[in-house]
């Protein structure tokens, strides 16, 4: 076995496919600039380190399940007749995160909620952070749906453990007393452990219609949700209801 075929062994036993791939057409390049072999083993090493950084943002963009790729730069910040840029941009750094924090969007349909939620989470992706995203009905049921299977336990787990979870469109579908329950569980077991965006349509004071009017769940969500939270309120019209220009 000569040289070449026990590198290339070694670089397939390490899983170093990007090195295996470039290293030959890397080395001739050296030698024609006649560089050290610090310079080119370093090159080696940031190919490889830039590539696994890559797949790793795929595979967690992936993983989050959005529905949509959004972004802050294709976010149309003239529309909403009243949104905080500056408070979005401050989020968008991600502290937030950091501390476990929540960030709640409340605002009517078709202002942008969603989209500046999965941009959000979608940046948190990028930096490393494990994130999921869900219409906050369908995590509920979701969970009935394990809950009837026996595996519970392992449903709100699902939940609970990203970096950041999002929960979009709370509000439009009201949600009777087990579909709290289980919504709280979540909200509890991400208490101070992990982030929260949700977004909704309903005023804070409003909430208690979304749970079927029961006070008792109601002040246990928002207790746990908002201890540790800021709010983005965004008023205007629908932007999908917009007149087509003539």
């Amino acid at each position: 076995m000569d040289n070449h075929q026990q590198i290339q062994q070694y670089l397939v036993g390490l899983k170093l496919s990007w090195m295996r791939e470039h290293y030959e057409a890397l080395l001739e390049e050296a030698i024609k600039k006649k560089s050290g072999p610090l310079e080119y083993f370093g090159e080696l090493l940031r190919g490889e380190h830039q590539t696994r950084r890559q797949r790793g943002i795929e595979r967690r963009i992936k993983a989050a399940r959005f529905p949509v790729e959004k972004s802050l730069e294709t976010f149309n910040w003239q529309w909403p007749e009243q949104l905080e840029r500056q408070q979005i941009e401050h989020h968008a750094a991600l502290g937030f995160v950091k501390k476990a924090a929540n960030l709640v969007f409340v605002g009517p349909v078709g202002v942008g909620k969603t989209h500046l939620a999965t941009a959000i989470a979608l940046t948190a992706c990028r930096k490393g952070h494990k994130v999921l995203y869900s219409n906050t009905v369908e995590a509920i049921n979701d969970l009935l749906a394990a809950q009837k299977q026996g595996r519970l336990k392992e449903g709100i787990k699902k939940y609970a453990t990203p970096h950041l979870l999002v929960l979009d469109e709370l509000g439009y579908l009201p949600i009777d007393k087990t579909g709290a329950n289980l919504l709280f569980q979540i909200i509890s077991q991400r208490y101070e452990r992990g982030s929260i965006i949700l977004t909704t349509n309903k005023a804070y004071k409003d909430w208690a219609e979304i749970f079927s009017n029961d006070s008792a769940i109601t002040s246990a969500v928002l207790d746990r949700l908002l201890h540790h939270c800021d709010t983005v309120v965004i008023k205007g019209k629908s932007y999908r209801a917009r007149k087509p220009k003539k």
